[in-house]
C-alpha cells in the first residue's frame, strides 16, 4: 500500500514522501497514529497544505528568534557572590540563575536554551550562548564579581 508520510518515520522516510509499506503496517500503525495518509489525490493535497503551514510557523519562529537575539546581543548580566580562596565562589551560577536574571531584565528565556555546560564557579567575565533557534545563537555577557 502506498502512503504519504505526515512526519519523519525512522527507517522509512521523511515528511511528504510517498512510500510503499505493507497493508497491515499502514492500517494498524501509520494511519491511526496520524503518521501517514493514503496516497490519494486528497491526501497529497492535505500534505501540501500541512507543509505550507509548517513552513509559515518555522518562518515566524525564526523571525521571533532574530528579534529576541537583537535584544539579547546588548545584554550584560552582573552577579555578585561570596568568594573563598582563589576567587572561587561559594556555590555557583547556573543556567537557572541566568534565566531568572534575564526575566528580571524583561527577557523571557527558558533555562534549557541557555548553553552553560558547567556552572560558573570563578569570578570573571563569561560569554554565554543562548540557543533560540537552530540558526540563531546570540551570546550574552555574564560578569561575576566579589561581594564586599
Amino acid at each position: 500500500m502506498e502512503v504519504i508520510l505526515r512526519e519523519d518515520v525512522a527507517h522509512l522516510g521523511r515528511i511528504g514522501e510517498v512510500v510503499l509499506v505493507k497493508d497491515g503496517y499502514a492500517r494498524n500503525y501509520l494511519i491511526p497514529h496520524g503518521k501517514a495518509y493514503l496516497a490519494t489525490d486528497g491526501g497529497k493535497r492535505q500534505v501540501e497544505v500541512e507543509r505550507r503551514r509548517r513552513a509559515d510557523r518555522l518562518a515566524m519562529k525564526r523571525s521571533d528568534a532574530d528579534r529576541l537575539a537583537g535584544e539579547l546581543a546588548a545584554v550584560t548580566l552582573s552577579f555578585t557572590a561570596k568568594t573563598g580562596d582563589g576567587n572561587r565562589l561559594f556555590g555557583s551560577i547556573t543556567a537557572a540563575d541566568i534565566a531568572d536574571k534575564l526575566a528580571e531584565a524583561g527577557h523571557s528565556v527558558d533555562k534549557r536554551v541557555i548553553e552553560l555546560h558547567d556552572p560558573i564557579k570563578l569570578i570573571g567575565e563569561y560569554r554565554v550562548p543562548i540557543r533560540l533557534h537552530t540558526k540563531v545563537r546570540p551570546e550574552i555577557l555574564v560578569t561575576v564579581t566579589k561581594q564586599s
